[in-house]
């Protein structure tokens, strides 16, 4: 289903964090939930994936996570308010100590102006440490590929939270 080197990299990730006893979560948008689908290729992956969310509806980000409604109307879906309050939520809902959400426009469509096609929102947060944000745009380059792009950036992003757990 996914390329050698992405499961190969989800494989020592997933090791890594097995090694410090850490369990993570995920919270999808856009991605559908192929982060948790490629963390969970790896044989094992059950001592360190909790769960995973698949909320693409603003009532999912609402209801499952506790993202305040008024933050979606405030600022979208797709903004650094709500990639937060995802990651937090996703924290606040599990057993993990690592939470990762992503939310973004992938297309062909529901882009705007000021968020274009590509843009993606991550919010990745470690028990008891600050909510980080990060933001990309990958540009227009089809829906399968932002996509695509998103999951080899989460998997960066969940490496890099190891330096916080």
């Amino acid at each position: 289903m996914f390329d050698a080197a992405l499961v190969t990299r989800a494989s020592v990730l997933i090791a890594a964090y097995r090694e410090r006893q850490a369990r993570l979560v995920t919270a999808e948008s856009c991605t559908g939930g192929l982060v948790a689908a490629l963390l969970t290729e790896v044989a094992g992956s059950s001592l360190v994936v909790e769960r995973g969310f698949v909320t693409y509806s603003n009532e999912a980000k609402a209801e499952i996570l506790g993202v305040d409604f008024n933050l979606i109307s405030a600022h979208g879906a797709v903004s650094e308010p709500v990639a937060r309050a995802m990651a937090e939520g996703a924290l606040a809902h599990s057993r993990a100590d690592v939470a990762l959400a992503i939310t973004g426009i992938a297309g062909p469509g529901g882009a705007t102006p000021v968020k274009p096609v590509g843009l993606v929102h991550f919010g990745l947060v470690a028990a008891g440490r600050a909510t980080r944000h990060i933001e990309r745009r990958y540009g227009d380059l089809g829906r399968s590929e932002v996509r695509r792009c998103a999951v080899e950036d989460a998997l960066g992003f969940l490496e890099m939270a190891l330096e916080k757990v």
